[in-house]
């Protein structure tokens, strides 16, 4: 896995984490006022990825989702939909145990 700073849609910037396969596994579920608080967010996530507490929910439409927080604030969330809870628990898991070795920050 490794990290890398993105722009939104919007061209505020962000993180994403990707995996082996090029694809999106996770990203910061928001957008930053400059590049380096997106840095620092990318870099807070990395060292506190394994501690941080994972939420496994269904969205508006019906597919699942993962989001992890810190405390009272979302610090990551799923790069992508999942057809079934256990899949996005499993990409959860995922994300937790990797995230902390990743490259890119």
């Amino acid at each position: 896995m490794k990290f890398v700073m993105t722009n939104t849609t919007t061209r505020k910037p962000t993180w994403k984490l990707v995996g082996a396969n090029g694809e999106m596994v996770a990203w910061a579920g928001e957008s930053f006022y400059d590049q380096s608080g997106s840095l620092r967010a990318a870099r807070a996530f990395k060292v506190g990825a394994l501690t941080a507490r994972y939420e496994v929910y269904a969205d508006a439409s019906g597919q699942y989702r993962w989001r992890a927080w810190r405390g009272s604030d979302k610090v990551a969330a799923s790069g992508e939909a999942f057809a079934s809870k256990s899949n996005a628990e499993r990409a959860a898991e995922n994300v937790r145990l990797n995230a902390g070795s990743a490259t890119g920050v």
